[in-house]
């Protein structure tokens, strides 16, 4: 059984009192790791975008926001501690997504010296200036799959887990993957839930499968840097919901034989969701 926990987006800018607010949701992520306790997943998988990282970006950035990079390494240090408490026994995979990626780019850009540092003769460890060191990951058992875009990882041989690349604003990104994939994905990014099947003739008979998007843990009302965000005078962010949904989910999955699997989809409204007959609220 493996959990699938969506988009983060954890960081933070300040409001007009000069105090730090979150870019993340702290209820749908306190629901998520409820759930994660109770499921007692084989696996975790973190769909990637954990970390927003606005003042590492190549898009311009406004003052409530910066300064806010220590913040978010801290709360996702945490955040990994609390998945580990959560799932104990667990396999717990980070893919990184494109705002991971931000740091290693920003670092080329800026200081491309002190790209790759590591600690003084240790070098098969995490350079100091990476997401996996910054948020101490192998203290917590965390594994980090580096290598945006190309990093994935197999449930088994019919369902691969991705960040993804693709995104289709006009309309379901799920059917992008479908004509292009040959097996089942469940992917990130995008921030909504989706969940679509194609059935194609093979040579065996009809093969079907499925892409699946479980949504964020980010806040949808604005507070996430992105291209329809409203700013007020000062750039603090106006309140303007995106068309994103909350949301994580859970694989059940076979590993031999058929390599059968069974997808569920947890949506989360407004700090309430619902799991196998119980409502779950913060």
């Amino acid at each position: 059984r493996c959990v699938i926990l969506p988009d983060a987006q954890i960081g933070y800018f300040r409001n007009r009192k000069g105090k730090m607010e979150p870019t993340h949701d702290e209820k749908a992520i306190a629901l998520a790791l409820e759930i994660t306790r109770l499921v007692r997943p084989d696996m975790v998988v973190l769909l990637g975008d954990n970390l927003d990282l606005p003042e590492l970006s190549k898009y311009r950035i406004t003052p409530p926001y910066q300064q806010t990079t220590q913040a978010t390494i801290d709360r996702a240090t945490v955040f990994c501690a609390e998945l580990r408490a959560a799932a104990p026994n667990a396999k717990i995979v980070w893919l990184a997504g494109n705002h991971e990626e931000r740091l290693p780019n920003h670092i080329l850009d800026n200081a491309r010296a002190a790209y790759g540092l590591r600690r003084g003769n240790i070098p098969d460890t995490w350079p100091v200036l990476s997401v996996p060191f910054l948020c101490r990951m192998e203290d917590f058992g965390v594994e980090y799959k580096e290598g945006y875009p190309a990093n994935h990882i197999w449930l088994n041989q019919k369902i691969r887990i991705i960040h993804g690349s693709k995104v289709k604003s006009s309309g379901s990104t799920a059917h992008m993957y479908l004509a292009s994939e040959k097996t089942s994905v469940i992917y990130g990014h995008i921030h909504r839930v989706e969940l679509a099947f194609k059935t194609r003739e093979d040579f065996d008979g009809p093969r079907t499968i499925m892409a699946a998007s479980p949504g964020c843990l980010a806040r949808i009302d604005g507070a996430v840097p992105s291209t329809k965000q409203g700013m007020d005078i000062d750039g603090r962010p106006l309140i303007s919901h995106e068309n994103w949904q909350q949301g994580m989910a859970i694989v059940e999955y076979e590993t031999t034989g058929k390599n059968r699997f069974s997808y569920e989809c947890i949506p989360i409204f407004d700090g309430t969701a619902s799991w196998r007959g119980k409502w779950f609220s913060v």
